[in-house]
């Protein structure tokens, strides 16, 4: 059984990882206003995604006989400049679930709660990855304004993307 300090932190990362999915939308809905639709489709899978960790963090606290509390959050950030700045705002938000995922292993090995800490790993693989995607698209879209039609390809190619929840979940 989860701990009471352990299990508030889960609790508040499963409303974290909704705030998440609620950035992307925000951010789908910019890049809509701004005639870039395969970025939009990107950002609504990234959605996705963030609503599969929530429910990952959910199905973890109900399997150690958990209670799931999920609580409200502040509306996420709405205002960009630019196209640009949506990837470095979504970087920098990547980077602070980083941040949060090695506070909850850092508790959950404090705690010796070993089933939490084999979970967090997959967590830790997976903010990697989404810190290098992050980080390779903001270098793209940095490129792209030499290059107006580097950009409409990018677009081009973020339309096709879609959500498959990940085998190893």
């Amino acid at each position: 059984m989860l701990g009471k300090e352990l299990l508030n932190e889960l609790n508040e990362q499963i409303t974290f990882e909704f705030l998440s999915s609620h950035l992307y939308l925000q951010m789908a809905a910019y890049c809509h206003s701004i005639d870039l639709d395969g970025f939009a489709n990107f950002f609504v899978v990234q959605s996705e995604e963030e609503r599969f960790h929530a429910m990952k963090f959910f199905r973890f606290i109900n399997d150690m006989d958990g209670e799931v509390q999920i609580s409200g959050f502040d509306l996420p950030q709405h205002d960009f400049k630019d196209i640009l700045d949506v990837f470095e705002t979504a970087l920098n938000h990547e980077k602070g679930v980083t941040e949060r995922i090695y506070k909850l292993m850092e508790l959950a090995t404090d705690k010796k709660e070993h089933a939490t800490i084999s979970m967090l790993k997959w967590f830790i693989d997976e903010q990697v990855e989404e810190e290098a995607n992050f980080k390779s698209i903001k270098q793209k879209v940095l490129r792209s304004k030499a290059d107006i039609a580097f950009l409409y390809k990018l677009d081009d190619e973020f339309a096709a993307r879609t959500f498959v929840p990940p085998a190893n979940a």
